[in-house]
């Protein structure tokens, strides 16, 4: 994540050339792109934007999926959507169009292994779709969502079931029981935590790993444990 060298006008160009969408208002723009590690002061990174942005993110993918599979069942749009706004999906897009070189972030936050890099892009990229929104309306964040994210929506990997759900039906088929999660640990501040969660199932050594919540760290678990055990090979997997 390189040190960010243009602002204002420059940086808007910059931004407009990656999504298609011209700021009016630089400041929401430079507020989206900032890490707090670098915010100048109050309410001037991307934490409050990408509050909004996650949000604005979930309706309209929500809506295109409830249009596109007129027929799937909650379950499968639920899946779906999970898949196309998880921090993997959004950071690999803010890496396509080169949003990282963008960012405005400490030296700490740039030297930062690429896994946790991951984050910062995906909270970037949420806080940039709010920024749009902000300065352009919803029918703005929507062409870019969607000009972004609809390619992916067919993906045969859109539709796999998440981990934590096939852990539970392989674990009652391998052990006749349930999977165990446990809270190994919790870092960081309020604002950006970081758990750990281990999960075991009997007659198996237990597998740990993190996320930004409980939740997403128990689905990381999960599916590593389903890939040590063959259950997935890898993560482009599918079971459908």
């Amino acid at each position: 994540m390189p040190r960010r060298v243009i602002n204002g006008a420059a940086l808007v160009e910059a931004v407009a050339a990656r999504t298609g969408y011209m700021f009016a208002d630089p400041s929401r723009l430079d507020a989206a792109l900032t890490h707090a590690s670098a915010r100048r002061g109050a309410n001037t990174d991307y934490q409050r934007l990408e509050f909004l942005g996650d949000r604005v993110l979930g309706l309209l993918v929500a809506q295109m999926l409830f249009e596109t599979f007129p027929d799937a069942v909650e379950g499968e749009l639920s899946l779906r959507l999970n898949a196309l706004v998880n921090a993997e999906t959004l950071a690999a897009v803010a890496d396509e169009i080169g949003l990282g070189e963008l960012i405005l972030a400490g030296a700490e936050v740039r030297k930062l292994s690429p896994r946790k890099r991951v984050n910062v892009h995906a909270d970037i990229m949420e806080a940039l779709i709010a920024a749009i929104y902000l300065d352009g309306g919803l029918e703005a964040a929507r062409r870019f969502v969607l000009g972004r994210l609809e390619p992916l929506v067919h993906a045969a990997r859109a539709a796999r079931r998440d981990a934590k759900t096939e852990l539970q039906e392989w674990s009652h088929q391998a052990a006749a029981s349930a999977p165990a999660y446990a809270l190994v640990n919790r870092v960081g501040p309020d604002h950006d935590p970081v758990f750990t969660v281990s999960v075991t199932v009997p007659g198996f050594e237990a597998v740990s790993a993190t996320g930004r919540s409980k939740r997403e760290a128990e689905q990381n678990a999960a599916a590593t444990l389903l890939r040590r055990e063959n259950v997935w090979k890898d993560s482009s997997d599918v079971d459908a």
